[in-house]
């Protein structure tokens, strides 16, 4: 399949998806204000939602810390409205910015254009903090299955570049981290991603076969994850993709990295954003708790 009938296929799924939303909403609101801007980016213009909590700030904290979100979609779907009310719930909990990137997809943008792209914007805030009230030097990046995946990949490109970008923690919610490993080969539920479906998206997502084995596509095949930031691993335990995560937790912390690992029992993939609202939110809390204390153990 060339990449023309590639787009064909993959504008069909976005309108099928596009009419079928059943995605969970938190059980409460949460008062902070949302704001879109346009940032360049190698990729062009990449459009983001921000997310500022109203609620008042510690009297000695003058700026805000900043998580970076990437939503899910097997690097074809989505976007990140999706995520929004949960950005709301991770603003107002922790206590910090929220950039909720809508990084550009594939296969109309094939590796690496979004591990770049979404690299950019943690630059280009990084460069333009003030403007925000945000933090220059307290960063957190994350994102849900392949949102995850992406940002795993941007904190392995800040390792290359000499650690220019402040990423003090990583959250890695049920990613695909082995894109090289064929889909019929990894643990099967009937709940998971058909190993078919897994299959198109990849190919969709990669240029070249051979670039499945780049770490910056598949993290877990990095040949060190020494100096990397401190994760937290979430994974769901009839997810075909769980073992890979549990893989990288594990490499992780054999290379002296912290990480917390979270398995959800009977949980499936996709499990924060559709199924059982108590099971995503104790996820989501998870989330923002850690992304407290690990801004305020820097403020420290």
């Amino acid at each position: 399949m060339d990449q023309q009938q590639q787009i064909a296929m993959v504008q069909q799924m976005r309108q099928q998806s596009s009419g079928n939303d059943q995605s969970l909403q938190p059980s409460l609101t949460y008062d902070v204000t949302v704001k879109e801007y346009t940032i360049p980016t190698s990729a062009g213009e990449t459009r983001v939602l921000v997310y500022v909590p109203n609620r008042k700030k510690n009297e000695q904290a003058v700026t805000w810390p900043v998580f970076f979100n990437m939503h899910g979609g097997g690097f074809v779907l989505g976007q990140a409205d999706g995520d929004d009310p949960w950005c709301r719930l991770i603003a107002d909990r922790a206590a910090c910015l929220v950039v909720n990137i809508d990084y550009k997809l594939a296969p109309e943008h094939k590796f690496p254009t979004a591990v770049h792209e979404c690299y950019d914007v943690v630059k280009w805030m990084h460069s333009n903090a003030d403007q925000f009230s945000a933090n220059a030097a307290m960063f957190a990046i994350g994102g849900h299955s392949a949102g995850g995946n992406l940002a795993a990949s941007v904190c392995l490109l800040n390792r290359e570049r000499g650690g220019e970008l402040p990423i003090l923690l990583q959250i890695i919610d049920y990613a695909v981290l082995d894109v090289a490993t064929e889909p019929g080969e990894k643990p099967d539920f009937p709940e998971a991603i058909p190993a078919h479906v897994a299959r198109t998206f990849n190919a969709m997502y990669l240029s070249k076969p051979e670039d499945a084995s780049n770490p910056l596509a598949s993290p877990l095949l990095a040949e060190s994850l020494s100096n990397l930031p401190e994760a937290l691993i979430i994974t769901a335990e009839r997810d075909s993709l769980a073992e890979e995560a549990r893989a990288y937790a594990a490499k992780l912390e054999a290379d002296g990295v912290k990480v917390t690992h979270k398995e959800y029992a009977g949980a499936v993939h996709g499990f924060t954003h559709h199924g059982d609202v108590e099971m995503a939110e104790d996820a989501w809390y998870l989330m923002s708790d850690k992304l407290r204390n690990v801004f305020s153990r820097a403020e420290v």
